[in-house]
């Protein structure tokens, strides 16, 4: 398995196209060190569109280069010699479950977890403290175990002044929520719905720019991935990614999946439906 530095020597991205009798995949991997989840959508619709109209059609949401952000650092990252390694077991056996959301049930856990009416929580907050419940209880971990939720999230609309919407390259940060096992199984849904909300409502420009700037005067670091202490769980993409605004000429997409990359003991992806009802 390849990291970002890997980008030094091989493609930032690639696409690949597989023909068979009765559908196409188009399959694409992009190095993550250069665009988030957002510009990556950005991208793929936009070429989507592009290839439909033979390139005659004109990009509507152009996307903005502009590199003068508080991400754009002057640090120097410390490299070791040969390159840094993966941070977690790329030969562990990985078994995977896609598990599907209908409308009416995100609404259900809606209503459990606004239940003192403070604050709606979105899909993403819903499902993640849904999921750290029910994997917490199945790891049977020990009650005073403390066990970490992390979420990417986008900064572009939390900086002020705010960033483009289209700003092309890397703007999220990752939120660690944390609670004991005990608390997490044994207390209602609320509460890990009510820590996660509070935690993504608190970020915002200060935490931001104090996140980037305890980075930069703190030995700079490669972010890891992993599970490091059998407790820890880590969300990725987003049910608010237009997946499935893409059509090549052959109709929207039936399907959405993601490959083995950054996979690990843990880790959830998030995604959005298809008729955008789940």
């Amino acid at each position: 398995m390849t990291v970002s530095y890997s980008g030094h020597q091989i493609p930032l991205a690639a696409v690949q196209v597989t023909e068979l009798a009765d559908g196409v995949f188009v399959g694409c991997t992009v190095n993550h060190s250069v665009t988030d989840g957002t510009s990556f959508w950005h991208f793929f619709n936009t070429f989507a569109a592009a290839a439909k109209s033979g390139g005659a059609k004109k990009i509507t949401k152009s996307p903005d280069f502009t590199r003068d952000t508080v991400f754009n650092s002057e640090s120097v990252l410390p490299v070791p010699a040969g390159g840094p390694a993966v941070t977690f077991d790329v030969d562990a056996p990985l078994r995977e479950r896609v598990f599907h959301f209908s409308r009416e049930a995100i609404q259900k856990l809606k209503q459990r977890a606004n239940g003192n009416g403070n604050g709606i929580p979105d899909f993403a907050e819903v499902i993640g403290k849904q999921l750290w419940r029910s994997v917490t209880r199945a790891r049977k971990l020990d009650p005073s175990k403390t066990s970490t939720f992390r979420m990417a999230v986008n900064c572009r609309h939390r900086l002020e002044p705010r960033m483009d919407p289209f700003y092309f390259g890397n703007a999220i940060q990752s939120i660690p929520t944390v609670a004991t096992a005990a608390d997490i199984v044994s207390r209602d849904l609320r509460f890990c719905a009510e820590l996660l909300h509070q935690n993504v409502v608190a970020h915002d420009d200060a935490t931001v720019r104090r996140g980037i700037q305890d980075w930069e005067e703190k030995a700079p670091r490669l972010f890891p991935l992993g599970n490091f202490d059998g407790a820890m769980i880590t969300m990725g993409s987003s049910p608010r990614f237009p997946m499935y605004d893409n059509d090549f000429g052959w109709g929207r997409p039936l399907a959405i999946r993601s490959g083995k990359a950054n996979k690990f003991d843990g880790k959830i992806s998030a995604f959005p439906g298809r008729e955008g009802n789940g």
